[in-house]
């Protein structure tokens, strides 16, 4: 799925209902929430905070699509184009960090 359409099937969910796309501000808490929510998920398997015995694992694939699709509703509600976005960070990833590390060498 290109992230397009990922915007779009959002945005689609989202119109079903009145309240359509909530504030800027609560978004970015939102956000902050699901990041959250992964760090600790992050931190108690591979960092030094062990979970509670009662506490359940997380599916890491549902908290990072969770931060994901937070991160399209944003993008949706100021008519951001992450396609294209994604093109120009590439970009600049590509030029400022070309020769920041060791490339791989690949055999023909």
């Amino acid at each position: 799925m290109e992230i397009k359409e990922a915007q779009e099937r959002v945005d689609d969910w989202i119109s079903r209902f009145e309240e359509g796309y909530w504030p800027p501000l609560t978004n970015l808490a939102r956000l902050i929430e699901e990041v959250g929510e992964l760090a600790r998920e992050m931190n108690h398997r591979f960092g030094h905070k062990p979970k509670k015995a009662d506490e359940a694992d997380q599916d890491l694939a549902i908290e990072l699509a969770d931060i994901l699709f937070v991160i399209l509703v944003i993008a949706n509600e100021q008519e951001i184009d992450l396609d294209e976005a994604l093109e120009r960070v590439l970009k600049k990833y590509r030029v400022r960090d070309s020769e920041r590390w060791t490339p791989i060498e690949r055999g023909e």
